[in-house]
């Protein structure tokens, strides 16, 4: 008997999900991402392409819709109520809450594009950092010793414009590297001329020296009398936000102690921001495609920069072209008909254009908003310690929007500030989670840890046993090899090596 081989034939059905990326999303991706100078280029060559692109040479500007409809629009007067308010209620206490809740404060958006207001403002000069303080270096009376000594001291600063070197360093290499036999007092006298460079706080030592330096350069005055006292009498208390304690010890009513507290807002911890980029680093030309400003009383209010950009729109000699086709559909030869089709795809590519630009300008100023609000105690003060901390995963649920689309938006692209120009991953910081569940900065424990360095005795540096202990004792209970971690990341070399 022959064995039948039976074939069954089966079908079952499954339920796939996939995505696929139609060409608009894939364009508003790709200007989501470019910096405004890109962006620029973007839009030249688009205009090259498609003759049915074109600009308005008015002055009435699209980009309005963002700054008049905003719930936060400068003519909000009960956001604007609230914020005052909410200063004068709880001023102190906000102060010391560096671990402040999410709360919705409000960021104003400015009512005209930033090329508007002012010329676009590129940063980064033709000169380095090295070579802008030896410029200013040429208009002091110094010998050829000094100019040697002022010369290794200004290739001796940190990025931010202070000296963390020891005196008795760099004498060392003086000696050692350029043959120059020069005391620590020497070079001391020598680096009183660099302090009264410019910006002011070039040159200190520490961050209390830095602030020192730029509260000396105002006019005498019983308020500048009170900010030295504070910064060299109180200065631990000033650091942890201690206004009451501040207050009560210079015996000062409220509205003293808020103008005091303001003026000191003022002061910057990193005067060497504002000269660009690290010593020796070729400067990149960087256009901000944010503008911050941060007003006397707090107030956060931004910008975003449309460079030259114009208006855009469809030329109406396509848009008529292609309506006078599409009403003689029925007579046309096959030029017209191909005629037609041109038109028609010039057209839309001009729409889908001109709708990416504004998806892209959206975009960035929800991503921009949201940032400040995050960030609002940094915009306000200045200190890297108050950054929180902050991931793009927050600010994409905070938006509601994608996380990569957050990940573009912050990639390449830079705000201008108060506190000097930065890349938006500045204002992103990583979180430290403690074994009883406290969530902190990892910048704001790293800033800690510089200033817990920069203030140990270079004749008896600290462990980093130590160096855990005092940020515990501070509030920042980590174990030794993460202090170790974060040393290395700070590029603060071991115990032994800083004596």
């Amino acid at each position: 008997m022959a064995q039948e081989q039976i074939q069954e034939q089966q079908q079952t059905l499954a339920l796939k999900q996939t995505q696929s990326i139609t060409q608009q999303q894939l364009l508003q991706a790709q200007l989501i991402e470019l910096p405004i100078t890109q962006l620029i280029e973007r839009v030249n060559t688009e205009m090259d392409d498609n003759p049915a692109l074109e600009f308005n040479t008015g002055d009435d500007s699209d980009y309005s819709e963002f700054s008049e409809d905003s719930e936060y629009s400068e003519n909000s007067e009960s956001s604007d109520d609230y914020e005052k308010d909410e200063r004068q209620s709880a001023l102190d206490a906000a102060l010391e809450n560096i671990g402040r809740d999410d709360e919705e404060l409000p960021v104003y958006q400015g009512g005209q594009d930033y090329h508007e207001e002012r010329e676009e403002m590129v940063y980064g000069a033709s000169q380095s950092f090295y070579d802008q303080l030896k410029e200013q270096m040429g208009v002091i009376d110094l010998d050829e010793r000094q100019r040697d000594i002022m010369e290794y001291l200004i290739g001796s600063l940190d990025d931010d414009g202070l000296l963390r070197k020891s005196l008795d360093s760099i004498s060392d290499e003086l000696a050692i590297y350029h043959a120059i036999d020069a005391t620590p007092q020497e070079i001391e006298s020598v680096l009183h001329y660099l302090q009264e460079f410019d910006p002011a706080g070039i040159g200190g030592r520490s961050l209390q020296e830095c602030l020192t330096l730029q509260i000396q350069r105002r006019q005498p005055s019983h308020l500048r009398d009170l900010m030295l006292k504070v910064v060299q009498d109180y200065f631990e208390a000033f650091t942890k936000k201690h206004w009451k304690k501040i207050q009560q010890a210079l015996g000062l009513t409220d509205l003293q102690a808020d103008a005091l507290m303001k003026e000191l807002r003022k002061l910057n911890p990193k005067p060497g921001a504002s000269l660009g980029e690290t010593v020796g680093r070729a400067m990149q030309q960087i256009t901000p495609d944010f503008i911050v400003d941060t007003q006397d009383d707090g107030t956060v209010t931004f910008q975003l920069n449309t460079g030259e950009i114009p208006e855009l729109h469809v030329s109406p000699s396509f848009t008529e072209t292609l309506k006078e086709y599409q009403d003689n559909k029925e007579h046309m030869s096959r030029q017209m008909k191909e005629a037609l089709l041109y038109t028609k795809k010039k057209v839309d590519a001009a729409m889908g254009f001109i709708e990416a630009i504004r998806t892209r300008r959206q975009t960035l100023t929800m991503t921009m908003r949201a940032i400040i609000q995050w960030q609002h105690r940094y915009f306000e003060e200045g200190d890297e310690a108050l950054l929180r901390p902050m991931i793009l995963k927050d600010i994409a649920e905070k938006t509601g929007l994608d996380l990569s689309t957050i990940s573009r938006v912050s990639n390449s692209k830079y705000a201008q500030t108060r506190w000097g120009t930065f890349p938006l991953r500045h204002f992103f910081s990583d979180s430290y989670v403690t074994a009883e569940g406290d969530e902190l900065s990892t910048r704001e424990i790293k800033a800690t840890l510089r200033d817990l360095v920069d203030a140990e005795d270079k004749q008896k540096p600290l462990s980093d046993e130590a160096l855990g202990k005092l940020l515990a004792e501070k509030g920042y209970p980590i174990a030794r090899r993460t202090v170790a971690k974060y040393r290395e990341q700070l590029g603060i070399p071991i115990a032994r090596l800083r004596k």
